[in-house]
């Protein structure tokens, strides 16, 4: 059974509801007809607009929607999980939403999933979340670097070319040696993982890529994966 991450580094229908870009490219990598996507809006406290934007753009892709609130109350977590083909996590605060799912023990259930050649897919907080560590804004000062769940090896920074702050942050965490690489994905665009070892960038906006960031002959080196363009 292929394992599948889809890693967004910013846009999407959080943006631009009803385009369908990267959901579609996203749907289009289950072996279903018809797959079952859950939309998991966590990390913004499970906000209203958020799940109409979802399912404003997913109701017009071949796919049955659905999502889950963990601030109302909250459904049969393992029948709701283990009966998808997709699983997108939504942005927001990584911290807050960890917690969360780890209280409720979702983080157990998503690693089944993922185990059984469920897509995980999501973008920002929903893109980071895979990995070992990823670089967060969920402090309101500088950027950190959390701990995350762990299905992917190593680190991931989304908004790479988006956020004045990120790349600088980025380069601080590599030279004082408190990150020996980093995933860095650029808005508009995902970073698609198969089975752990398989990179390739799927790009739905001009001119942007994802990228190893590590150090290289003493100096922070930037390697960009292929591409896919989709727009």
């Amino acid at each position: 059974m292929k394992k599948q991450i889809i890693a967004i580094g910013g846009g999407g229908f959080g943006r631009t509801p009803g385009e369908g870009l990267i959901e579609k490219y996203i749907l289009d990598q289950s072996e279903k007809d018809i797959p079952n996507i859950c939309f998991i809006p966590t990390a913004t406290g499970d906000n209203e607009a958020y799940k109409v934007n979802y399912y404003s753009t997913f109701s017009k892709l071949d796919c049955s929607p659905s999502h889950l609130d963990f601030f109302k109350r909250t459904p049969d977590l393992k029948e709701l999980i283990l009966k998808q083909d997709v699983i997108f996590v939504g942005g927001g605060n990584t911290k807050s939403m960890l917690a969360v799912w780890k209280d409720w023990g979702l983080d157990l259930l998503l690693k089944e999933a993922y185990e059984k050649g469920v897509i995980m897919s999501g973008v920002s907080a929903g893109a980071i979340c895979w990995f070992d560590q990823g670089i967060t804004d969920s402090w309101a000062e500088d950027l950190k670097v959390m701990d995350c769940l762990g299905f992917i090896e190593g680190a991931c920074c989304p908004h790479y070319d988006e956020e004045p702050q990120r790349k600088p942050s980025l380069n601080k965490f590599i030279t004082e040696k408190v990150l020996k690489s980093c995933y860095a994905i650029d808005g508009g665009c995902a970073l698609h993982i198969e089975d752990e070892k398989e990179f390739k960038t799927v790009v739905f906006s001009k001119n942007k890529n994802s990228f190893l960031v590590e150090m290289k002959d003493n100096q922070v080196a930037e390697k960009p994966y292929s591409t896919i363009d989709i727009y």
